[in-house]
C-alpha cells in the first residue's frame, strides 16, 4: 500500500498541478474543499479501474507479481466489477482499516472488499 501510495502521487500531481495554478494563482478563485476532495476520488478511482481493467495490475501490483482478476471467472474484471471494488476499498479504509484487516481471518487471505466485489487477488508467475 505505501508503495501504490508513493506512484500515485505523480498521478495526483500530474492532474492538480494545472488546474488549480490556473484557478488559485492566475484567476484567484478558491476552489472548494468538497470539489478538490471529489477530483481526488475521481482521478483515483479513474487511474485504478483503468489499471485493473487493461491487465488487472497496477505499477505497484506488478513490481510484487500480484494480479487483480474476477473471482467468478477468473478473467478480467468488468468495470462495474472495478467500480464496486475501487467504492468498496475506501469503506475498507474508512472504517480503520476493518477490511484489510479482514484478510487475517479469511481463508483465502482476501480483503473484505475483494470477497464483496467478486474479486481476488493472486500471485502471477
Amino acid at each position: 500500500m505505501a508503495y501504490e501510495g508513493l506512484l500515485t502521487i505523480g498521478v495526483l500531481a500530474a492532474t492538480f498541478l494545472l488546474p488549480y495554478v490556473l484557478l488559485g494563482v492566475i484567476w484567484q478563485i478558491a476552489v472548494p474543499g468538497w470539489v478538490e476532495l471529489l477530483h481526488l476520488v475521481l482521478v483515483l478511482g479513474i487511474y485504478f479501474v483503468w489499471l485493473w481493467r487493461r491487465d488487472g495490475q497496477t505499477l505497484a501490483m506488478k513490481t510484487w507479481r500480484l494480479k487483480l482478476e474476477s473471482a467468478i471467472t477468473g478473467g478480467r474484471l468488468s468495470l462495474p466489477q472495478a467500480w464496486l471494488r475501487y467504492v468498496l476499498s475506501w469503506f475498507s479504509l474508512l472504517f480503520f482499516g476493518a477490511g484489510i484487516l479482514w484478510a487475517l481471518f479469511d481463508r483465502d487471505r482476501q480483503f473484505l472488499h475483494d470477497r464483496l466485489a467478486g474479486t481476488r487477488i493472486v500471485f502471477k508467475e
